[in-house]
């Protein structure tokens, strides 16, 4: 897929500074919006997350691991380097496993021209699904209060979906537009 490392290293810190940043923004915009522990009402960086894994793959994956291990660790999850290490992992590759499952079952061309509002929906409600239920059960089994609940998993499912689809839907007629003016 990728042709050179210099393409492979962008896409890393790409996705790994996009979103921080993005997390960052989401906190002060939604502060008022927390359910609970990680988990908010509506959550931009769950589309950032689906959109870089879509476009960039693995490299975007392992930056925002990196990234969300980082802002875990010198966040509200500081209290165990093995806890923020799952949540890394998790906010990384649960965007990349959604991202093989769709692209092996919804046909979806790699410059993501063909997405449309079904497709979008079905890769976000997808990804939703595997980020939400594989950071609750990370939060049962490590033990932390007030998490890992049905409950949890539905805000948390919900906001993904939300955050995902306001996101991934605002770049894509973003691209749109930006192709249009091209063409004229």
């Amino acid at each position: 897929m990728y042709k050179t490392s210099h393409q492979w290293i962008a896409g890393f810190f790409i996705s790994a500074i996009s979103y921080s940043c993005l997390f960052y923004t989401n906190a002060w915009l939604t502060a008022y919006m927390t359910y609970g522990l990680g988990v908010n009402w509506i959550y931009l960086p769950a589309g950032l997350r689906l959109f870089l894994t879509l476009v960039f793959g693995f490299p975007a994956a392992l930056g925002i691991a990196i990234s969300s291990f980082t802002i875990s660790y010198a966040g509200e999850f500081s209290q165990e380097a093995a806890t923020c290490i799952g949540i890394g992992l998790i906010s990384g590759f649960a965007p990349y496993l959604a991202r093989i499952f769709v692209i092996s079952n919804v046909i979806i061309s790699p410059d993501l021209s063909d997405l449309s509002l079904s497709k979008l929906a079905t890769c976000a409600l997808i990804y939703a699904a595997f980020s939400s239920g594989l950071h609750q059960w990370w939060f049962a089994v490590r033990g932390l209060d007030e998490t890992g609940t049905l409950h949890h998993f539905f805000v948390m499912f919900l906001g993904d979906v939300l955050g995902a689809v306001l996101l991934v839907a605002l770049i894509k007629y973003s691209l749109d537009l930006f192709r249009s003016s091209r063409s004229t």
